[in-house]
Parts: C-alpha cells; sequence; structure tokens
C-alpha cells in the first residue's frame, strides 16, 4: 500500500475528507519524524514502537569484484 492508498483507505474508513485525513497523516508522521530526530520513541500500543537504533558499522563487500 502506497501514501495515496493508504489516504485513500483511511479517509473510507474514518468518515474524513481526503484532504483532511492527508493533513492528519503529515502531521502524524511530521511528529514521529521530529521524535526520532531528537532521538525519542514513539510507542502506539497495539501498534509498534518506533525508534531510532544505533548499530555497529560493518564492511561492505561489492560481489562482483571480491
Amino acid at each position: 500500500m502506497n501514501k495515496s492508498e493508504l489516504i485513500d483507505t483511511m479517509a473510507e474508513e474514518s468518515g474524513l475528507s481526503k484532504a483532511d485525513t492527508g493533513r492528519a497523516l503529515e502531521a502524524f508522521t511530521s511528529v514521529v519524524t521530529n521524535a526520532l530526530k531528537n532521538e525519542d520513541s514513539v510507542a502506539l500500543i497495539g501498534f509498534g514502537t518506533f525508534l531510532v537504533k544505533h548499530r555497529a558499522e560493518r564492511k561492505g563487500r561489492n560481489p562482483q569484484t571480491g
């Protein structure tokens, strides 16, 4: 499902207009993005948790050149 399909489905389920639903989705993604940039986590009970996880770097390898 892409963004426009998500907006269509959310609008249909909520009874909101597609424009209002699009603005709500943009606000949600903006809030989550800003929280993650500030190294906060966002927990939605029953759905999932968004958080930044720092991992150790690893050495990449090009399979064509070895």
